[in-house]
Formats: C-alpha cells, sequence, structure tokens
C-alpha cells in the first residue's frame, strides 16, 4: 500500500514556507532515517527525514523548488517493489487536505506552531523565475532586480548566493563607472607598508568582535605632573609626553587586570607574563606601532628616552620588524589634533587598544562647587571574544583612578 508523502507541520508559519528540494530522486529507494526533502522559511532551512522505507514516487505536478506549500499538501509517494504509485493507477493526483498522524519526519525536532493553515499550494513565480523566500528577502532588503537572475539551485531556482553575487557584480559596475567618471586626479600607488597596514585593520575589524567603551577622566593632577617635570628639566626634548605618562599609568593598571593582555588562539585564550605596549606613531608612509618591551620594570623617563627615539626612527625609515613585534597592548593618541572620543582598530593577536583625547578644560561639579578641571577622554576598544564588557570596564576604573589620583611613586 502505497504511503503518502506530505508537508509535516513545523515550527515556522507556513505562509512563508515553500519548498526547497528533493534530497531523494524520483525512483530511488529511500530508508528510514534518509533525508527527503528540504522546507524554506524566510528563517530557517529544515531537512525532512523520512519515518517510513520505500521507492519514492513524485507525481508530475508536486511542488517545484521555490513553489509556496501548505500544512498536508501531497508531495510524492513512497511503495513498495513492483507496486504502482497512486497517480499511474488513476491518471491523476491524489490531494490530501490534512496530514495522516502516520507519516513522515521527526516532527519533534522541531516546536510544532500553535496554528495551521491548510489549503491549495500557491506559486511562487515571475516571469518563470523561481526563488527561495530567503533569496526574496535578501534581494529586497539588497535592492536587487532578480527577475533576470539564472539560479545555481535545481531547476535554476535563485539562491542567496545568486542574490549576493548579483549585489556584487552590480556594486563592482558602480565602482567602476564612477573610476571613470573621476578621470581627473591623481593615482597614488600602494606601498608594502600601506597595503601590511590595510591588512592588519582589515584583520583587527572582520576576525575579532571589537566593542568601544568611552569614559571621561579628571587629569588635573596629571596635567600639574606634567607642568612640574617641564619646569624641572630644562631641555624641552626630553620631557616626557602625556603618552609617556599614559603608558606608565597603563601598566600599572595592566597588572591588576591580566585578561586585558589575553590573545585568542585556537586552543584557548593566551595570557603572555609580560606588559610590552604599543604606542601609535603617524609617518609619512603610514601609522607604525613601535613597542616598549617591559614597561613596568622601566622608570618614567627609560620609557620617555625610548619612545623618542622610537619615534625618531619610524619617521626616519629607521625601524625594523623587531621593534614592532612582542606587544600586548597599544595606546594611540589623537588628543593634539582635536579628536574626544574614537574607535580604534585592534591590532591582532592583542586584544585592547587605548584611544586617548584631548584634555580640555570643563566646569565640573566638585561637592558644592562648580569648578574647572582639565578633563580627559578616553575609548577603549577591546576583542569581545577574548575580554567581556565588565572586565573592561573595571580596567578602564582602575585607569581613571591612577590618573586622578597620580602618585608620583608610580611614576619614578
Amino acid at each position: 500500500m502505497a504511503i503518502e508523502i506530505v508537508v509535516p507541520r513545523l515550527g515556522w508559519s507556513m505562509d512563508e514556507g515553500s519548498f526547497g528540494e528533493w534530497l531523494k530522486e524520483d525512483g530511488l529507494q529511500v530508508n528510514v532515517g534518509d533525508m527527503l526533502f528540504v522546507l524554506e522559511s524566510d528563517k530557517v532551512d529544515q531537512e525532512v527525514e523520512s519515518f517510513d522505507a520505500g521507492i519514492l514516487r513524485i507525481p508530475p505536478d508536486a511542488p517545484k523548488p521555490g513553489d509556496e506549500v501548505v500544512v498536508g499538501q501531497l508531495l510524492a509517494y513512497l511503495v513498495e517493489e513492483g507496486e504502482s504509485a497512486p497517480f499511474e493507477v488513476e491518471g491523476r493526483v491524489k490531494t490530501v487536505e490534512k496530514a495522516p498522524e502516520t507519516v513522515l519526519a521527526k516532527e519533534a525536532r522541531v516546536q510544532p506552531a500553535p496554528a495551521v493553515t491548510t489549503g491549495p499550494a500557491r506559486v511562487r513565480k515571475t516571469k518563470g523565475v523561481a526563488i527561495s523566500p530567503r533569496a526574496k528577502r535578501l534581494a529586497r532588503e539588497l535592492g536587487v532586480d532578480w527577475s533576470g537572475i539564472a539560479g545555481s539551485g535545481g531547476t535554476g531556482r535563485i539562491q542567496e548566493c545568486d542574490i549576493r553575487e548579483a549585489a556584487t557584480a552590480a556594486l563592482s559596475v558602480a565602482v567602476s563607472r564612477n573610476e571613470s567618471a573621476s578621470s581627473s586626479g591623481r593615482l597614488t600607488p600602494i606601498t608594502g607598508i600601506r597595503r601590511t597596514i590595510a591588512e592588519r585593520t582589515f584583520a583587527g575589524v572582520h576576525q575579532a568582535a571589537p566593542v568601544t567603551l568611552t569614559t571621561k577622566v579628571d587629569a588635573t593632577s596629571l596635567v600639574h605632573f606634567r607642568r612640574q617635570l617641564k619646569e624641572a628639566e630644562p631641555a624641552a626634548g626630553s620631557v616626557p609626553g602625556y603618552t609617556d605618562l599614559l603608558i606608565k599609568l597603563s601598566a600599572t593598571a595592566l597588572q591588576d587586570h591580566p585578561q586585558m593582555v589575553g590573545q585568542w588562539r585556537d586552543n584557548g585564550i593566551f595570557i603572555p607574563d609580560h606588559c610590552n605596549i604599543s604606542f601609535a606613531v603617524d609617518t609619512d608612509a603610514g601609522v607604525m606601532a613601535p613597542v616598549v618591551d617591559d614597561v613596568p620594570g622601566k622608570s618614567l623617563r627609560q620609557v620617555a628616552a625610548e619612545t623618542q627615539q622610537l619615534t625618531r626612527s619610524a619617521r626616519d625609515g629607521g625601524l625594523t620588524l623587531q621593534h614592532m613585534q612582542g606587544g600586548t597592548f597599544t595606546i594611540t593618541n589623537l588628543g593634539s589634533f582635536g579628536v574626544d572620543t574614537f574607535t580604534s582598530v585592534l591590532s591582532l593577536p592583542q586584544a585592547a587598544i587605548l584611544g586617548v583625547g584631548r584634555i580640555m578644560a570643563e566646569a565640573v561639579v566638585l561637592g558644592d562647587e562648580i569648578v574647572p578641571r582639565q578633563m580627559l577622554s578616553l575609548s577603549l576598544t577591546f576583542d569581545h571574544r577574548v575580554i567581556d564588557g565588565a572586565p573592561a570596564a573595571r580596567f578602564l576604573a582602575t585607569l581613571r583612578e591612577c590618573i586622578e589620583n597620580l602618585r608620583p611613586g608610580l611614576l619614578p
């Protein structure tokens, strides 16, 4: 006796359901547990498994890929060896108003829908082109006209990958037209350094999970301390700058929050046992990030002397690869350009980078008084794969305390 294969009751709305494709061909043997066909919605593709065994017989007017289907709709039959399918005997396709309880699919794998609508199948076609619901939704989002696209799915059905390829092709054409229209100008060759910077910044965005936290810090004590250093040091060129001060203070905070220097690896999160801080240097060739090794073991003046030497080497083209390796945390300072807060790009495998904004006089409420204070903006970007938001916020709080309650003993 032929077993009817019908559309099972699945856990997503059948209003947007469509037949995806057969996973078995007409006339082939189907065993219990074999995947028979795919049903699609705008949210999920569901492979449907057979409860029964037999030879698959698909009627001529069975749904095609992309056709909309409803619960209980007849799709095909399972027959025994030598048995004819009902549509061969009767010369017509038998329709089913609702699904028998004993037919098909391990429906328990998907939560049932609260309500079911049955009725004849509606066919989703435009100019003879079949398209999956997910592909149609993506086309609508990207503004792609899919009526003329040749689909890569079964029987030419348009899939999501076809829509993305069409959108990419359209963008390439638009860019090409724009380049042709902008023929007057100057093309700057991409240097090896520029290409390396591009690759590293791209990786910092697309191979990590960057998140940025921002805060304001009372830097009045920091400003006063640096002024004292300038007054005590006749050679202005050797006076530690704000970046030097923040390198030392960040190293102090990092010792209390070692997870901030963690590095994502395939087999776990690696925590280095050293604190080497990179700092961004603007050069004609592009941004470079030389490294100050073992910051906790160096005095402020040693750090300042090293950053000044590394900065000169970077701008003179004298930096080597060794000077830019081994960093565990990065600081980039755009305060001198009048920038307040910004999102920095992670330098993998490092998991965090501190963006330093400008120091600006602001009116601040202290107790019952409004007083002028020097406020500093900080932006901490971190890799959420390695560090959660709360630990990152605690690190910022510790760094804020180090800056606001500056103890010269921390900066020998």
